[in-house]
């Protein structure tokens, strides 16, 4: 039995997919070169031990809620409510550390972030004429779960600023001229993936207003809100938001670890039937994800319900030691590149990069053009991997690229930056 590849969803030979796999597959050949490419956590952090230590923190809570040792059992062990069993311990996080406050039944329990992001935009985008506006340089997780859905993005251009909304009025225009139906926007307003940029509190106020304005909702991912170089964060969306226009998109991977698997959304907005009967918009998600995961897992669950609860519900403070060293990460990175470019000559050489208030990335513009040739050239020859930006773009990005601070220590960091000099170096001798 043979299948043509042709014949397969367009989803299994989408370009981002494959770039992803592809650095992947380079990332394996080269396995002693420094990774300034792959976006995860530090492992420092992490001990096998502390699975156990919050599962039992967790089975204590259920205890002393007044759980009996079967019910602690099946809270463990059996399939369990659809939209998950931590949605209160969540609520109660998001009103600490965030100021959202939203009733516990708007928190949907999701397998990791990405089944988030296929279930809102499942759920939102119900006719061939509904498309999702994202802002661009975008995320590819949520371009590739829109491919997946056979959902059309709508790229709304980033400015220096962050998302212009202004531009995302007159995309969200646009597109209804030519007979769309633009449903929601996507944006990281925290450090970014892949830009690193952040958006000020003027411009959310004014997205909201711009969302109310064009009828659209937005869906505010924030991965990255802990890792900020201030400890004054600035409001999230969800926060500010007074109409229910934004569902808010979390997760745990960077805030805890990504092997639990635990993610989330907020999605309190009301959602009315044909005989007037009002229900939340997360319970109607649920039906959408009974069919996807059934639940997540409770075992999973109860890990990261362990951690909610002996933080008393702040993962800011909870993880003050990793705020300090994702900080560090980022200033030696930036100071790296400093050394390693000094002016005046990058400037005259066409060099630069953004200056990030927080987050794992930092965007280098060179001018010379930047592919997948040059990251396996990069790999072999100057021990060093990265990401082109071209592939978080429709079409663009092609002089630019992506670096990642998160997972090395400072001295790796240093190392990757000066053999990235090199390789730079050789390109505009070439």
């Amino acid at each position: 039995m043979e299948l043509s590849r042709e014949a397969l969803h367009v989803s299994i030979s989408d370009p981002v997919s494959a770039s992803m796999n592809f650095l992947n597959e380079v990332a394996g050949r080269f396995p002693d070169a420094i990774s300034l490419a792959a976006g995860r956590p530090y492992e420092g952090f992490y001990d096998v031990s502390d699975v156990h230590k919050f599962l039992d923190v967790y089975t204590d809570h259920l205890a002393a809620g007044g759980r009996t040792p079967d019910q602690v059992r099946g809270a463990l062990m059996q399939y369990g409510r659809t939209n998950g069993q931590i949605h209160d311990l969540i609520a109660r996080l998001l009103a600490t550390d965030e100021g959202i406050d939203v009733p516990a039944e708007a928190v949907a329990v999701t397998a990791g972030c990405q089944e988030a992001m296929v279930i809102a935009l499942r759920g939102l985008c119900a006719g061939p004429e509904d498309v999702l506006l994202a802002v661009e340089p975008c995320y590819v997780g949520i371009t590739g779960a829109a491919r997946l859905l056979g959902i059309e993005v709508v790229p709304v251009p980033e400015s220096p600023e962050g998302v212009d909304p202004e531009a995302v009025a007159a995309v969200a225009r646009a597109a209804r001229a030519r007979g769309l139906r633009p449903r929601a926007l996507y944006t990281v307003p925290n450090f970014s993936n892949p830009s690193g940029v952040s958006v000020s509190l003027d411009i959310r106020r004014r997205l909201l207003e711009v969302a109310a304005a064009e009828d659209l909702l937005i869906l505010e991912d924030d991965p990255y809100g802990l890792f900020g170089l201030s400890d004054a964060p600035t409001p999230s969306l969800k926060s500010l938001d007074t109409d229910q226009r934004v569902i808010y998109l979390g997760s745990f991977a960077k805030s805890v670890f990504p092997g639990a698997r635990v993610g989330f959304l907020v999605a309190d907005q009301t959602v009315v039937d044909a005989a007037g009967r009002r229900t939340l918009l997360a319970t109607e998600l649920s039906a959408i994800k009974s069919m996807l995961t059934v639940n997540t897992s409770p075992i999973a669950q109860a890990v990261i319900g362990g951690v909610l609860v002996e933080s008393h519900y702040s993962l800011r403070t909870a993880n003050r030691d990793k705020i300090a060293f994702y900080r560090r990460n980022l200033e030696t990175a930036l100071a790296a590149l400093d050394r390693c470019f000094p002016e005046p000559a990058r400037t005259e050489r066409g060099i630069r990069w953004n200056v990030p208030d927080g987050g794992f990335f930092v965007v280098v513009d060179v001018p010379f053009r930047v592919n997948e040739d040059l990251v396996e050239y990069s790999a072999r020859e100057f021990g060093v991997l990265w990401t082109p930006m071209s592939f978080f773009y429709v079409d663009g990005g092609q002089r630019a690229l992506r670096l990642s601070c998160s997972w090395l220590t400072p001295t790796e960091i240093e190392e990757g930056v000066r053999r990235l000099a090199a390789l730079v170096e050789h390109e505009l001798a070439s």
